[in-house]
């Protein structure tokens, strides 16, 4: 999940677009339009992976998710969405299936045209504005990573975490990537 536009390209609102776009400069994926967004298809370990970016505001996000999971007839429980998560210490990890929308626009969307919220999450923690600094979250999150923040390590290791859940399930993976 993501938000359109250079303006927003290193928020830490796109931590989900950055996750897939490292996937598919590891996996040699290339971007073309469809689903009302930006769609890539990898394969990772032999098995084929379609990689999405909504080109629409995060809190319309469902309509191109929807769309992209009636076409390659994916169940809710095989869609991943890679998010970042305000209510996390920066670069806590955790995957999770299915679950509540904690006040999530975006994922409400999803499950909206999902018709389910049964769909795996992967959550990056983004943290929250330290204590003294009076943005709220909604502007933090909108706000470019710091450099002492090392989004492109947080980055690599969630993208890591896509890879582990591709080959080890979700339980295993979880096991993995949530114990960090």
């Amino acid at each position: 999940m993501g938000n359109p536009g250079r303006e927003h390209a290193q928020n830490r609102h796109n931590a989900g677009y950055l996750v897939v776009d490292e996937l598919a400069r590891r996996h040699d994926g290339s971007w073309r339009s469809k689903f009302s967004g930006q769609s890539s298809e990898i394969r990772i370990d032999g098995e084929r992976v379609a990689l999405l970016k909504p080109e629409m505001f995060m809190n319309e996000s469902g309509r191109s998710v929807g769309a992209a999971a009636q076409f390659f007839k994916l169940e809710p429980e095989d869609v991943l969405i890679v998010h970042d998560e305000g209510d996390f210490d920066l670069g806590r990890l955790a995957l999770k299936e299915g679950g509540g929308l904690a006040g999530h626009n975006g994922l409400r969307s999803i499950a909206q045209h999902l018709k389910t919220q049964d769909f795996r999450r992967l959550r990056i923690g983004v943290g929250r504005p330290e204590r003294g600094d009076p943005r709220p979250l909604a502007d933090w999150v909108l706000a470019n990573f710091e450099p002492h923040e090392d989004a492109e390590a947080l980055v690599a290791r969630a993208a890591d975490a896509v890879e582990t859940l591709d080959a080890d399930g979700v339980e295993r993976a979880q096991i993995r990537v949530n114990r960090r």
